[in-house]
């Protein structure tokens, strides 16, 4: 049985996850959640349900910026990109990240839980 990573993890990395993705070039929701997938090696599934308010959150906060095209089948699908803003972001996101995660290296030592 696989163990799940909590959803306040999760929730927690959603942003700094999706920015992470979106600096190596614009992508669309099924991508992401491929994206999420394969970077975790298939700890992390994110659902349509998860991503889309992130992806609404980020763009309403300037973070991302959403544009829509038509695919060769002839569907709508949105594409989402760093903004300038998103990318001050992110930098601040790993930053912090990297802190916290040295902190927590530290604290755990050389303990085996």
């Amino acid at each position: 049985m696989r163990k799940q990573v909590s959803r306040e993890l999760v929730a927690e990395s959603s942003r700094p996850m999706v920015l992470s993705i979106l600096a190596g070039g614009e992508s669309y929701g099924y991508e992401i959640l491929k994206q999420v997938k394969l970077l975790s090696g298939g700890k992390l599934e994110w659902s349509d349900g998860m991503l889309y308010p992130v992806l609404h959150r980020l763009e309403r906060d300037g973070v991302i910026s959403g544009r829509w095209q038509l695919t060769e089948e002839g569907r709508r699908r949105k594409y989402y990109r760093l903004t300038s803003r998103g990318k001050r972001q992110l930098a601040a996101d790993r930053e912090n990240r990297r802190t916290v995660h040295g902190a927590l290296e530290a604290s755990w030592g050389g303990s085996h839980v």
